[in-house]
């Protein structure tokens, strides 16, 4: 007659109970599409525009003073109507704003200007991985993880599209992870987590 072994299952269960609460303590905490989407437009408000950017300006009832594009010279500057040479590196668009409306003011009564960043050329973000053209995009405000994926030519092969990661440094806090899934994405589900990307985001494909 066999003798019968102890079954391992109660004390399995024992262990796995007492480590649920450390795995819980040690994994990180995902930011959500929400939370970097609230991050990036803040960020943008607070831009500083840089050389080779690309700035479109508008003078409300003055056509002729709106510029659709402007390249920011590698030298900080731009050329603008009546003004000439305007500095323009270094400033957020309100900050550059507030000085064309200043110097405007000398000509027109009460200008009314519109700065917008249309090409962020001086920033880059990165695609890395199973990508047909890895390397630096040129970084455009609107721009999002779908938009990035499309201008490096889209995934080779083997690529895992649904575990796309982008990886984004906050400082002192250390980088973040985000997962895209690109297959639920064009099939119209969590359509949030295509979100807006900042200078210096990584999107990795495996």
């Amino acid at each position: 007659m066999r003798s019968r072994r102890p079954s391992l299952l109660p004390l399995l269960l024992l262990v796995s109970t007492a480590l649920l609460p450390a795995c819980r303590t040690t994994l990180r905490a995902l930011p959500s599409p929400e939370e970097l989407e609230s991050q990036a437009v803040e960020a943008f408000q607070e831009y500083r525009i840089g050389p080779t950017d690309v700035l479109q300006i508008s003078v409300w009832k003055s056509p002729e003073l709106s510029v659709p594009e402007v390249a920011v010279r590698p030298d900080g500057k731009i050329s603008f109507p009546l003004l000439d040479d305007v500095h323009a590196a270094g400033l957020t668009p309100n900050e550059l704003k507030a000085i064309l409306t200043e110097r405007l003011s000398e000509y027109i009564l009460a200008p009314t200007v519109t700065v917008v960043v249309r090409q962020i050329n001086s920033k880059a973000v990165y695609v890395i991985g199973e990508v047909q053209r890895q390397g630096a995009l040129s970084l455009r405000a609107d721009m999002r993880v779908i938009d990035a994926l499309a201008m490096a030519g889209g995934f080779r092969p083997f690529a895992d599209r649904s575990w796309v990661k982008v990886i984004r440094n906050r400082n002192s806090e250390g980088p973040i992870e985000f997962r895209f899934n690109y297959d639920r994405f064009v099939e119209g589900k969590d359509l949030e987590q295509n979100i807006l990307l900042l200078p210096g985001d990584k999107v990795v494909v495996p």
